[in-house]
């Protein structure tokens, strides 16, 4: 795992031809509609082993690791890319060593470019 992520200014506003592991996310206090199911599917085959929910509100990625220790290493890294973004995903460890990994933006109750942009930061990570 990649233990480093590199962050924009939060004042540059974010070019819609970057990748989207290269943008950052920006504040979703609400009053905006979830994106479209159709738009979520083209984000969605953008990523690697993420699964988007049949209702186009989530999107999910399960990750096995080797041992607790490596799980709660990997969980932790996470974090602070959420933090460093201000966009948290719901985590899940289980079985000891089993992380999934839940996203969606709970202020407007489904999907936003946040998300993604969460997603594709995190399997930077786990490259």
């Amino acid at each position: 795992m990649n233990s480093s992520h590199e962050s924009k200014p939060e004042n540059v506003p974010n070019d819609d031809n970057l990748p989207l592991a290269q943008r950052r996310c920006s504040a979703c206090e609400g009053g905006i509609a979830p994106i479209a199911a159709e738009e979520a599917r083209n984000f969605a085959d953008a990523l690697v082993d993420w699964k988007l929910d049949e209702t186009a509100t989530t999107i999910s990625r399960k990750i096995n690791c080797k041992t607790f220790a490596k799980a709660v290493q990997c969980l932790n890294q996470i974090a602070e890319i959420a933090e460093d973004q201000q966009h948290h995903p719901d985590l899940h460890l289980t079985g000891y060593r089993h992380l999934q990994i839940v996203l969606t933006t709970h202020a407007i109750g489904g999907l936003s470019e946040n998300d993604f942009i969460i997603a594709a930061k995190i399997d930077e990570l786990l490259k």
